[in-house]
């Protein structure tokens, strides 16, 4: 059974949309084919094709300190590994 295809006019951000297609260039998939194969795993999971989280304010926080280098420290990679040894004894 073919697929009776339709036009559909959405507003997307231009520099976004330009972006997403030059990704999916690299698959071979054009912006068309990427929104039916977005569309198709939404109708096949019956919900978003991806798991979307709303972080909580102390994750926000964390974030925007993270970002200003705030509570921070500088540690070496073989400190992490000293220290990621020390958690699995």
């Amino acid at each position: 059974m073919i697929a009776q295809k339709v036009r559909t006019n959405v507003y997307l951000d231009s520099e976004m949309k330009e972006q997403a297609k030059n990704i999916f260039k690299k698959y071979g998939v054009s912006l068309s084919d990427a929104i039916n194969m977005f569309l198709t795993q939404s109708v096949m999971e019956r919900g978003l094709p991806f798991e979307m989280k709303i972080p909580n304010n102390e994750t926000i926080n964390a974030i925007e300190e993270a970002r200003n280098g705030i509570n921070t420290e500088d540690i070496t990679l073989e400190e992490l590994e000293r220290e990621s040894k020390q958690c699995l004894q």
